[in-house]
């Protein structure tokens, strides 16, 4: 006995390093090895070491760098507030009171999800620009000689991301209520609390878990974010596009430097946020169940929320039935008029009959499908190793695992050029940089921990014992997993899997700064068209960006029982 439990120990440690090890492998390889050669490179001037990149970026006589840095910050910082101001009392009204046409505001409010980056500050710049189409309407209407606004420098910069952000804030807070056991706001409520003590004292310590997760999503994303930036901003400088101007002005160097300064502003935030949320405990002792929701009766409330839902879904609307309206408009078509007048599904033939405009959508399917198969296969690996298997470091290998994410994607793809420009043993000697495989690695190397945290969470819901009786019945590590394990995880892998894929369908940030001729995706050729001013094709490539996300996600829903919320 004592014999076949110790050779029953001997081959679990076996089979957790046959395991850990290619996680390890690709971890230090494409995580690490990278991140490492951007730091070697801001401190590593002429042959030796030097902090001269550094000082040159806090130097009084480069004002442009420090200003890029509180630019970035204190945007991020509104971008927070702004969210949080109207994804919460969405959150709040959608699933605590009940009202005509709420299922239908629910629904909506979640739209911005669909809309990738680039593709939502474009729709917002044809509606809201200069000469976008409701600027010109209101121009029109009032007889003004000027525009009424530009959308442009950090209020174009906040509008933007207020509406493509606070969905995270309406997501996860949603989530956080209706697990929420209504007996605690019943208790309050009878000890003599009112509406406000009892929102103050019971619910709102609920929620910080949630608000704090938002929180981290919103500053993580509005840090890294270069559309907005990029279209919007005029002369007006963010740490994200600093790095890109160093990066094609050929200053490597204090590309390096920059990235490093937005890495470490970003994971001290993170790591801000986590110690902010461990300082209580937020859990309840009785699992939450389904919340009633109360019918407003009143009917000076009631029709005022009616309204305000209607009004809210037109202008959550208003970008996609712009994008699919101006993809309408043939090239050249719309040029002095104030509105476009012609309209034909010439973009959408072309986009289906001439392959050199059906490249760029079959580039992004392309690597979009290698990068997700990877994250799904590293990421259901990792999860395992971390949830089921007993080794030391496993603190360590989370946070390793979390570290693509913490990281903006320009820094992603600063560590990918600086790592990959010469031939290295992890890329079998060859020079990636230029490349079709640097994106799909880029796309791949971002993602990886939504498809482990993902995943995480359903492995930590599955009893071990049905596991370990699989294999006290004499079946293989292999086969436990295969018809035990995986079926009831299936779910959660799913919903980090789509989310990745979407995702990288959908990037611009590191195509930007890695892309090439020959595997340019749709983002890139989405600017391309812009340049070029012809708003119809780009705008039809954005329609079947979105049609595409909407289509995954519906899928999801459908057959797999994957809810939009539970991908965040």
């Amino acid at each position: 006995m004592l014999e076949w439990i110790r050779r029953r120990l001997g081959s679990e440690r076996m089979l957790t390093w046959a395991l850990l090890l290619p996680v390890l492998a690709v971890l230090l390889a494409y995580v690490l090895y990278p991140s490492y050669r951007t730091l070697a490179e801001s401190v590593w001037v002429e042959g030796a070491f030097s902090l001269e990149n550094y000082r040159a970026f806090f130097s009084p006589e480069s004002l442009s760098n420090l200003e890029a840095l509180w630019n970035s910050v204190y945007i991020s910082l509104l971008s927070v507030l702004f969210s949080a101001l109207i994804g919460v009392p969405l959150a709040l009204i959608f699933n605590r009171y009940d009202f005509p046409g709420r299922r239908l505001f629910a629904s909506a409010a979640i739209l911005p999800m669909v809309l990738p980056s680039l593709v939502g500050v474009m729709a917002f710049m044809f509606l809201y620009g200069e000469s976008g189409l409701v600027t010109r309407f209101l121009q029109e209407l009032f007889g003004l000689q000027e525009p009424p606004f530009q959308l442009r420098g950090v209020a174009g910069i906040l509008l933007v991301h207020a509406y493509t952000m606070y969905v995270y804030f309406y997501m996860t807070v949603s989530s956080a209520i209706r697990g929420i056991h209504p007996a605690l706001e019943e208790a309050a409520a009878n000890l003599g609390a009112g509406p406000w003590r009892r929102f103050r004292s019971v619910i709102l310590p609920l929620l910080t878990p949630a608000l704090v997760a938002a929180s981290l999503l919103v500053f993580m994303t509005s840090m890294a974010s270069f559309s907005a930036p990029f279209l919007l901003a005029g002369g007006f400088r963010v740490l994200s596009l600093q790095i890109y101007f160093s990066k094609i002005n050929g200053n490597l160097d204090m590309a390096a430097a920059q990235s490093v300064i937005l890495s470490v502003i970003s994971i001290s935030f993170l790591l801000f946020m986590r110690w902010y949320q461990g300082r209580r405990d937020y859990r309840m002792l009785e699992k939450g169940v389904s919340h009633h929701r109360r019918e407003v009766r009143n009917p000076w409330v009631k029709w005022p929320l009616v309204i305000a839902g209607v009004l809210g879904v037109i202008l959550l609307l208003l970008p996609h039935v712009t994008l699919v309206i101006l993809s309408l408009v043939p090239e050249g078509s719309w040029t002095w008029q104030t509105y476009p007048t012609q309209f034909s599904l010439e973009n959408y033939r072309l986009l289906m009959e001439d392959p050199r405009i059906w490249e760029p959508v079959r580039n992004s399917l392309w690597m979009a499908t290698l990068a997700t198969a990877g994250n799904l296969l590293f990421g259901v690996l990792t999860s395992y190793v971390l949830v089921k298997r007993k080794f030391k470091g496993k603190n360590l290998l989370d946070i390793l695992v979390m570290l693509p994410w913490a990281l903006p994607a320009t820094v992603v793809a600063m560590n990918l050029i600086l790592a990959f420009n010469v031939p290295t043993p992890f890329t079998w000697g060859r020079i990636l940089v230029g490349t079709f495989w640097i994106l799909p690695l880029a796309y791949f190397v971002r993602h990886i921990p939504l498809v482990v945290r993902s995943t995480h969470a359903a492995l930590e819901q599955l009893d071990d014992s049905l596991e370990e009786a699989a294999r006290n019945l004499g079946a293989r590590w292999f086969t436990a997993f295969r018809r035990v394990v995986l079926p009831v995880i299936l779910p959660g892998i799913l919903a980090g899997t789509l989310l990745a894929f979407v995702t990288a369908v959908g990037e611009f940030v590191s195509s930007v700064m890695l892309y090439t001729l020959g595997n340019r995706p749709i983002s890139i050729e989405i600017m391309n068209q812009l340049r070029m001013f012809n708003l119809g094709q780009a705008s039809a490539y954005a329609v079947y960006q979105i049609l595409l996300i909407a289509g995954v996600l519906w899928i999801s829903r459908r057959f797999f029982g994957v809810k939009a919320e539970n991908t965040l």
